[in-house]
C-alpha cells in the first residue's frame, strides 16, 4: 500500500463526521478552491469511509458533471486506494454503480450526472444515505436540489467539492453564503493544501492563468468575470511572421453571412503556431453577401498554394462545410466550447505556443475589444461582439493547438473539468 501523506485541512475533511469530531454536527461538508489543491481525493475517501462505516444496504449517490467525469476525475484514482484499504469494490459499468464491500458491510453507489436541466429527472425516485457532489458548481440547480432531497435516510449527509465561480452564481448564495445555517462545514483549499505538489508544479499551474480564472482557479476566489477577456496582452506579443521554416499549415474559420467571416492561416515552427496571414470580411460593411463558393475562392487564396494538413471550421456552418469538402479539402470540425478554449488559447498565448503575427490587424483590433458581458447574472459569458477572429483562434487552439500538446506527452486543457 502506498503511503499517504495529508496535510491538516485534509484530515479534517477526512475525520469531520468521526465520534469525538468538533464538526461531527455538520449536516453537510462543502469543499471549494484552487485547482490541485486535494480537495477530491480527500473527499472521496471520507464520503466512502463514513458510507462504509455508517451503513449496511444503503443506497448512496455519486454525481458529477457527468458520468465520465466522475470516473475520470475521482474513481480512477480512489477505487485502487480503497482496494489497498480492504475495501472491494465492484463496478458495473452498464448500470452506472458500484458494490462495495468491507468487513460484513455492503453498500451501493449509484453514478449520475448533472450535465442539464433534464438530469434532474435521472436522479427521482430513489431513496439515499448520502450523497457526494464532486463539481458541484457545473450542475443545474434543478438537479442538486432533487439530490439533496433523495438524501432522507437517518443520519445522511452530503459532500461537496468545486472550484469557484461567479459570486452570482446561484450555489454560491445559497450554499456557499448560507454555510452556517445550513450547517455546512466550508472549507476552502489552496493548493498549499496538497502536500503532493513540489513548488515547481504549484508555480507552473500559477502561470496557466490570467485574469479572473487565476483568481479563481488559483486563487480560489469567487469572483465576477469582467473587462477585456485577454487582459493580459500587449503589443510585445504581436510578432512579425517568421520568413521560413513553417510547416504543418492549417486555416481556421470563423463563418457568417450577415455576420462577418473571420480565416487565419497557421503554421508551426519548432512547437510554436504562427498565425501569419488572415482574412477578415464584413457583409454589412462591405454592403454585399459573400456565397459559400466565394468563400471557399477566398480561403483557397489565403492558402496560396501551401500544402494545408487541416480547415478548422465551426460544425453549425453546415453548407459551408460540405463545399470545402466537396472542394477537396481535409475539414476539422471545431471544439467550440467557450470558456474552456478561451482558458486554454490564454494559457497558450502567454506560453508563447500561440502567435498572432503583426500583418493580422483584425484580430489584433479584436483582441483589444473582446470583454466579459456585465449583465449576465450568475454565469460567465463574453459579449457577443468583435468576437469572429476571437472564436476562430479558439477553434484552431482547442482543435489543433491543443490535440498537438496532448499527443507530445502535456495535458492542454487544464480545469476542463469545470467544463465551463
Amino acid at each position: 500500500m502506498r503511503e499517504l501523506v495529508f496535510s491538516p485541512k485534509q484530515r479534517r475533511v477526512l475525520t469531520w463526521w468521526r465520534p469525538g469530531s468538533p464538526d461531527r454536527d455538520r449536516q453537510a461538508i462543502l469543499c471549494d478552491g484552487a485547482v490541485r489543491s486535494g480537495k477530491t481525493l480527500c473527499t472521496g475517501l471520507s464520503f466512502f469511509c463514513w458510507a462504509m462505516v455508517s451503513f449496511h444496504r444503503k443506497n448512496f449517490a455519486l454525481c458529477g458533471k457527468t458520468i465520465q467525469s466522475i470516473g475520470r476525475n475521482l474513481l480512477e484514482e480512489l477505487l485502487p486506494l480503497l482496494d489497498d484499504m480492504g475495501f472491494r469494490c465492484e463496478k458495473r459499468t452498464s448500470k452506472n454503480l458500484l458494490t462495495v464491500r468491507l468487513g460484513g458491510r455492503v453498500n451501493t453507489f449509484y453514478l449520475f450526472g448533472g450535465r442539464d436541466e433534464g438530469s434532474a429527472a435521472l436522479i427521482q425516485g430513489i431513496t439515499l444515505a448520502g450523497a457526494l457532489l464532486d463539481e458541484v458548481a457545473l450542475m443545474p440547480r434543478s438537479f442538486v436540489e432533487q439530490a439533496v432531497a433523495r438524501c432522507s435516510v437517518a443520519g445522511s449527509r452530503l459532500w461537496f467539492s468545486c472550484n469557484p465561480e461567479s459570486p452570482a452564481h446561484w450555489f454560491y448564495q445559497e450554499w456557499v453564503r448560507k454555510a452556517e445555517e445550513k450547517k455546512v462545514l466550508r472549507l476552502p483549499f489552496s493548493m498549499e493544501d496538497n502536500p503532493g505538489l513540489t513548488p515547481e508544479v504549484r508555480e507552473r499551474y500559477r502561470t496557466m492563468f490570467q485574469g479572473t480564472f487565476y483568481r479563481r482557479f488559483v486563487l480560489g476566489e469567487w469572483v465576477a468575470a469582467e473587462g477585456l477577456v485577454y487582459d493580459f496582452l500587449d503589443e510585445s506579443f504581436w510578432k512579425e511572421a517568421p520568413e521560413n521554416g513553417l510547416e504543418r499549415w492549417h486555416i481556421s474559420v470563423d463563418y457568417g453571412t450577415a455576420n462577418p467571416t473571420s480565416m487565419g492561416l497557421w503554421g508551426q515552427r519548432d512547437g510554436v503556431w504562427y498565425r501569419v496571414k488572415e482574412y477578415y470580411y464584413n457583409s454589412r460593411e462591405e454592403h454585399r453577401q459573400k456565397t459559400d463558393e466565394e468563400y471557399a475562392d477566398d480561403l483557397t487564396a489565403l492558402a496560396g498554394g501551401r500544402s494545408i494538413q487541416g480547415v478548422v471550421v465551426d460544425p453549425a456552418a453546415a453548407s459551408f462545410l460540405e463545399t470545402l469538402r466537396r472542394r477537396g479539402w481535409r475539414v476539422l470540425p471545431a471544439d467550440n466550447r467557450v470558456l474552456s478554449g478561451i482558458r486554454l488559447t490564454a494559457r497558450l498565448l502567454k506560453a508563447g505556443k500561440l502567435v498572432v503575427c503583426a500583418g493580422c490587424t483584425a484580430a489584433i483590433r479584436e483582441f483589444s475589444l473582446y470583454h466579459w458581458d456585465p449583465d449576465c447574472q450568475g454565469r460567465d459569458q463574453v459579449k457577443k461582439e468583435h468576437d469572429h477572429a476571437m472564436d476562430e483562434i479558439r477553434y484552431f487552439a482547442a482543435t489543433v493547438a491543443a490535440r498537438e500538446e496532448r499527443r507530445g506527452g502535456l495535458y492542454a486543457g487544464v480545469v476542463e473539468r469545470s467544463g465551463f
